[in-house]
C-alpha cells in the first residue's frame, strides 16, 4: 500500500502550471577530488553531483537507457557509420544570457578530443577526427572508423556543453544551459544552485539546491538522518530494511551500471603474472560478497563492466575455485602462496567490507591480504592509480566505453595499467563492424577474455539504494545520469 499512497500524494503535491519556483533541496558529495574539484565537466576533478544540474550534453538516456534528444534534437549517420550529423535545439539559452549555437557543441567537443588538454572524458569520443559546424544549428562529426553506437558514447555525463571560448573560466563558474545555474561554488562547504527560469524544458520546480562537501559516508547519513539534507544515495545495506520500515523515510531501489572492486596493478609484480591476476578471479566468491557488502542489494558480475541491462552484456558463470587459485601461483612462483597490500576506505561504506570479504576468500588460495585503511579525503588524487592494489568504483557506462576507457591499452584511466593487443583488437573490430549481432558477439568475446585476464575484479553491479526525506517528490527511480531535476519538488 505504502508506494500507492506515496504515489497519490505526489499527484496531490505536484507543482501547478506556471508556478514559480520555490524551496531548497540540499544533499551532500563526498569531495573526492579534494582541492581538484572543478565545474569543468570535462576535467578530471568535475563534481558530476552539481554537473549534472547546470550542464546538459548533446543526447541523455531516455526510457531504457537508449539515447534520448536533449541540447540536440535529431542525429543522423552516413552510409558506413564514419560521419554523423546533429541537429541542435532552437531557442536555448546559457546561465549568462548567450544563445546556444553550433559554434559552442563544436568548441566543447573539440575541447574534449584535444589529446593536449588531457580530459578523461576523451576515451569515450577519441573516434572523432573532426567536427564542424554546417549551419548555425547543426554539426558534423567525422569519424577515424565505422562506429554505430557513436549516440551512446555522446550520453557520457562529462560531455556537457559549454559557451564557446569558456575553458578558462568555466572550472569555477560552470555556466551551462542546465536547470540550475550556481550562484555559489564552495566544494569543501556548501555549493549554491538557484533555479535557471529560462531553461528550455520549462522553469524548475525547486527555488535552490544546496550541494554539501561531507567526504566520510557515515557523517552524510547522520547528517540526513538529522534532517540537515533531504536525499543520500548509496545507503549502505545493513540500512535498508530500518529506513524502509520508517515512515519518515521514502526508500527507492535502483538497478544501476554501477559497479565497485578491487584493482590490482598488472604492470608491477606480483600481479604483471597473469598466473597471479587468474588466481586473483579465482578467489571470490561473488554470491558471499555481495551478501556481505550490499545485503544482496545487486547483481553478480564475472569481471565484467558492463552493465546487465546492457545490450553487449556477457552472461557468465563464475563461481570460486580456490584449489585452483593455489595451483596457479605455484605455477607462479609462489607455492606458498603471497602477499599483497589492498588500499581500501570509508569514501564508500561497502569498500571496507569488500576488502574484509576479500581478505577471508583470498586466504583460502594460500594469498595473504594486508588490508590498509586510506583517507577518504582526496583518495582519488592519493590512491587511485598510485597504489598496487586498490579498492575502485565506477559509474555506468555503455559497454563500449566501459571496456574502453578502463582496459583499452592506451586510455588514460586504465586504473590497472592493462596492456592486451589481442583484447585492443576485439574492441576495434567491435566498433567497426555495422552487423549489430556480429557486433555483440565481439564484445561478448572481449568480456570473457577479460574476466580471467584483466587486473580487475568486478564482483557486482550496484543496485543503488537512495533514501529521500517525505517533503521530496517526483524523484524518479532512475540512475542519477537520468534524473530529470527540473521536476523534482520539495513541500515544506
Amino acid at each position: 500500500m505504502r508506494p500507492i499512497l506515496l504515489s497519490i500524494l505526489c499527484l496531490l503535491l505536484a507543482t501547478p502550471a506556471g508556478a514559480a519556483p520555490s524551496g531548497t533541496f540540499r544533499h551532500a558529495h563526498n569531495v573526492g577530488f579534494g582541492a581538484h574539484s572543478s565545474l569543468d565537466p570535462a576535467s578530471q576533478g568535475r563534481v558530476l553531483q552539481i554537473i549534472e544540474k547546470i550542464q546538459s550534453r548533446l543526447v541523455r538516456p531516455g526510457p531504457g537507457g537508449k539515447p534520448a534528444p536533449d541540447l540536440a534534437t535529431s542525429w543522423t549517420p552516413n552510409s558506413d557509420g564514419t560521419v554523423w550529423s546533429f541537429q541542435i535545439r532552437d531557442g536555448v539559452r546559457f546561465h549568462d544570457g548567450s544563445a546556444l549555437d553550433a559554434g559552442d557543441v563544436v568548441y566543447s567537443i573539440k575541447r574534449v578530443i584535444d589529446p593536449d588538454f588531457g580530459s578523461p572524458a576523451r576515451a569515450a569520443v577519441k573516434m572523432i577526427t573532426h567536427i564542424a559546424t554546417t549551419g548555425p544549428l547543426s554539426v558534423e562529426l567525422r569519424l577515424d572508423a565505422p562506429f554505430a553506437d557513436l549516440p551512446l558514447q555522446l550520453m557520457d555525463p562529462r560531455l556537457r556543453i559549454i559557451p564557446e571560448g569558456s575553458g578558462d573560466t568555466i572550472h569555477h563558474s560552470g555556466i551551462g544551459t542546465g536547470p540550475f545555474k550556481v550562484e555559489k561554488f564552495d566544494p569543501d562547504g556548501i555549493t549554491t544552485l538557484v533555479a535557471n527560469e529560462d531553461y528550455w524544458e520549462g522553469p524548475p520546480a525547486l527555488a535552490r539546491i544546496e550541494v554539501i562537501g561531507v567526504p566520510d559516508a557515515q557523517a552524510r547519513l547522520q547528517a540526513f538522518l538529522g534532517g540537515q539534507l533531504d536525499m543520500e544515495r548509496g545507503i549502505a545495506p545493513m540500512m535498508r530494511r530500518a529506513l524502509d520500515k520508517s515512515l519518515r523515510y521514502q526508500l527507492l531501489e535502483i538497478p544501476t551500471g554501477n559497479w565497485m572492486g578491487l584493482a590490482f596493478r598488472t604492470d608491477v609484480p606480483p600481479f604483471d603474472d597473469p598466473r597471479v591476476r587468474e588466481a586473483l578471479h579465482l578467489t571470490v566468491d561473488r554470491d558471499e560478497m555481495l551478501q556481505l557488502a550490499l545485503d544482496g542489494g545487486g547483481v553478480i558480475s564475472c569481471d565484467t563492466p558492463v552493465a546487465p541491462n546492457d545490450q553487449y552484456r556477457a552472461e557468465m558463470e563464475c563461481p570460486a575455485n580456490p584449489e585452483r587459485a593455489r595451483q596457479l601461483l605455484a605455477e607462479a612462483g609462489y607455492p606458498d602462496g603471497v602477499d599483497v597490500d589492498v588500499h581500501v576506505s570509508a569514501l564508500d561504506p561497502s569498500w571496507p567490507v569488500i576488502g574484509v570479504a576479500f581478505q577471508e576468500q583470498a586466504a583460502r588460495a594460500g594469498i595473504r591480504v594486508n588490508l590498509i585503511n586510506a583517507a577518504a579525503d582526496g583518495y582519488w588524487s592519493n590512491v587511485w592509480m598510485k597504489k598496487d592494489a586498490f579498492s575502485t568504483s565506477w559509474g555506468e557506462r555503455p559497454a563500449d566505453q566501459a571496456l574502453n576507457e578502463a582496459f583499452h591499452s592506451t586510455a588514460k584511466w586504465n586504473e590497472t595499467f592493462y596492456k592486451n593487443s589481442k583484447f585492443d583488437q576485439l574492441l576495434e573490430t567491435a566498433r567497426a563492424e555495422l552487423d549489430f549481432k556480429r557486433r555483440r558477439a565481439l564484445y561478448i568475446e572481449a568480456q570473457e577474455y577479460l574476466a580471467m585476464n584483466s587486473g580487475t575484479i568486478i564482483p557486482f553491479h550496484v543496485t543503488q539504494l537512495v533514501v529521500l526525506s517525505n517533503r521530496v517528490t517526483h524523484f524518479d527511480p532512475v540512475p542519477n545520469d537520468a534524473l530529470r531535476w527540473h521536476l523534482v519538488t520539495v513541500v515544506d
